[in-house]
């Protein structure tokens, strides 16, 4: 992609890698070395293989080619899991999403993790959760140059990096000229105008990029490509380090290395917090969880430092993240290509409370895009500021305003079997309100998943029901200070697995099975040994109101067919009547004859008497 990933920037000029005789461990070289473009022309020289498809589909991805990143991503066999690592298989879905096919993406991350991936849910859930909705609008003139990102405030102007204005000299990742910083004022309208080179102290013949300034604007800290090259792992490489400089008398001065960047990892992109006591940056250094995580170090007040920090698994994950950007009320706020997203960089935060960074939110489609959206900042305590994208097919510098999203409150989850834990495709979710009137109601769909909306200051009951489960419900409420997203995870149990009387037989229906009760002969009224049987089930659906079952009567072969049919009909009558002279509501008991239709021992008319026995019963099947 470009140059904002990992600015791992290699300082000297390319060799043509058309001019050499194409080899794996010289396609590798230009790999290791971020020289994405002559990688990718020596590896299509080459017979492919799984680890050049791989590395091809990686230098298109992190050239922002998602078309030609998905054309070799695909071939690699990706559900293969024991060839492919996770970190490429969300690549190759954030590739498919920048071409707009979402479905395949979801697809490919479900089959490849095990779990239902439903991205076009995840970007509809987000207009209710995002806290602002952005307004946003470009801030490049005719006149500014092309490919710029990284916009900072430092005092009445404003600082970015952008590609050197005339440079004949490229960089191996994209083949784009180097960059340096500029300084610039934002007219009313928002857009950069006064547009001048940062200081020449500053700016070197490497890379410089995303400054970051104390309050008094007097000491900076920026990313710049370190000056020489070092072995690693048998490779030549040029990391990115972080230099901080002081302004005294209207100069840059004392620009120096800051003592945690190291020539064998980079650490780039630095960001102060507000009271200047703490750094954070983003780093691959060892220990890190992905290909870049966001790290913070502490600043003393006699200008030492204290040891890198990083942010752990609830900020950083296995893909990349970078840009962080720390608001003055101590909000981070980062870029990350991870799955939760529109696809590319996203921009997130992540609140912090009590010292501890919350679970991230992606911002949601008002700014992100499928595109990479980065370089988050906000101007003082305003609702305004800029961010960078690529959704122009090119890094440009975008200011936004924005405004408290109206708050919507609901309640979502997953339904699932208590014992198995599976997911439980076509459950009811039911939301009653505190007089228990029906609000609304759901059938959930192959993934389980349900979203009900609520109202502030409400009180409420959710729950949760499936035919031959147990309902489950639980009460919530809501106020116009508190929780506005109620995520609850149901889980139902099964009447088998709850009740010993209650079995799944062979034929794939769930019965309570009681003791066999019996009729006088050419009979139909309950015995008292039979009625005694009977209230076993009654208690049974006194237990559970919702339950509802099917009386089944069955005779033996005896007498004629029609005689047999009507036999078992008025016997199995003759148990609904029972039961329901015992409490239960007719309308969850049905009935039928079966006659000698269905025996159990297909025995005809030379059956024991055991076997006749065995014929004549009554089921209770629960269809409900």
């Amino acid at each position: 992609m470009k140059n904002i990933y990992k600015i791992v920037f290699i300082c000297f000029v390319s060799l043509n890698s058309l001019a050499q005789v194409p080899t794996l461990k010289r396609a590798n070289k230009y790999f290791a070395n971020k020289a994405y473009l002559d990688a990718a022309q020596m590896y299509l020289a080459l017979k492919p293989t799984q680890e050049i498809l791989q590395n091809l589909g990686d230098c298109y991805y992190f050239n922002g080619q998602s078309d030609q990143a998905v054309k070799y991503y695909e071939q690699i066999n990706p559900l293969t899991k024991n060839n492919v690592k996770e970190d490429v298989i969300i690549r190759y879905a954030n590739a498919l999403k920048g071409i707009n096919n979402i479905k395949k993406a979801d697809e490919i991350m479900t089959a490849f993790f095990g779990k239902s991936y439903n991205t076009l849910n995840y970007i509809s859930e987000l207009q209710y959760t995002v806290p602002f909705d952005y307004e946003i609008k470009s801030v490049a003139k005719d006149n500014v140059n092309s490919g710029n990102f990284g916009l900072v405030f430092w005092g009445n102007k404003v600082v970015y990096a952008s590609y050197q204005a005339n440079s004949k000299k490229t960089y191996n990742w994209n083949q784009k000229p180097y960059l340096d910083l500029y300084e610039a004022t934002l007219s009313k309208e928002g857009l950069l105008e006064n547009v001048k080179p940062f200081s020449n102290v500053i700016n070197t013949k490497t890379h410089e990029s995303n400054a970051t300034f104390t309050q008094d604007g007097k000491t900076m800290y920026f990313s710049r490509t370190n000056s020489k090259r070092v072995k690693v792992d048998g490779e030549k490489i040029a990391t990115v380090k972080i230099f901080k400089a002081e302004y005294v008398n209207n100069e840059w001065i004392n620009v120096s290395e800051v003592p945690f960047s190291s020539d064998t990892y980079s650490v780039e992109h630095p960001c102060l917090s507000a009271d200047g006591k703490k750094l954070y940056f983003a780093s691959d250094m060892p220990g890190t969880i992905g290909s870049m995580d966001i790290y913070y170090v502490d600043v003393n007040a006699d200008g030492t430092y204290g040891k890198p920090q990083n942010l752990g698994n609830t900020v950083n994950s296995i893909s990349r993240e970078q840009f962080p950007f720390i608001s003055e009320e101590g909000t981070l706020y980062f870029s990350s290509d991870r799955y939760e997203g529109l696809g590319g960089l996203d921009i997130f935060m992540s609140k912090n409370r009590n010292n501890t960074f919350e679970t991230p939110i992606n911002l949601g489609s008002t700014i992100n895009s499928a595109k990479d959206d980065f370089a988050f900042v906000l101007k003082n305590k305003s609702q305004e500021g800029n961010f960078s994208s690529n959704r122009g097919e090119k890094d440009d510098i975008y200011s936004f305003t924005r405004k408290e999203n109206e708050k919507q409150y609901f309640v979502e989850g997953f339904i699932k079997d208590k014992k198995t834990k599976e997911i439980l495709p076509g459950s009811k979710v039911s939301l009653y309100d505190e007089n228990n009137k029906l609000v609304s109601s759901i059938v959930v769909g192959s993934d389980g998943k349900y979203f009900l909306n609520t109202k502030p200051n409400h009180k409420y009951k959710v729950e949760a029901t499936k035919d031959l489960y147990i309902p489950s419900s639980v009460d919530i409420s809501t106020d116009s200070e508190g929780q506005a997203r109620f995520s609850i995870e149901m889980e139902i149990q099964s009447f088998k697995d709850k009740e010993e009387v209650v079995v799944e037989k062979e034929d794939g229906h769930v019965y309570v099975e009681l003791e066999n009760i019996y009729f006088d002969f050419n009979k139909w009224n309950i015995k008292d040994k039979a009625s005694k049987t009977l209230d076993v089930l009654v208690d049974l659906m006194k237990k559970y109101p919702t339950m509802e079952v099917q009386i089944g009567a069955h005779t033996d072969s005896k007498a004629s067919e029609e005689y047999n049919m009507t036999l078992s009909e008025n016997r199995a009558k003759a148990t609904v009547d029972y039961i329901v002279s015992k409490g239960i509501e007719s309308t969850r008991l049905t009935y039928k004859g079966f006659g000698e239709t269905m025996p159990l021992v297909n025995c005809g008319d030379k059956c024991t008497e055991a076997e006749y026995a065995k014929n004549r019963r009554c089921e209770f099947k629960i269809i409900k």
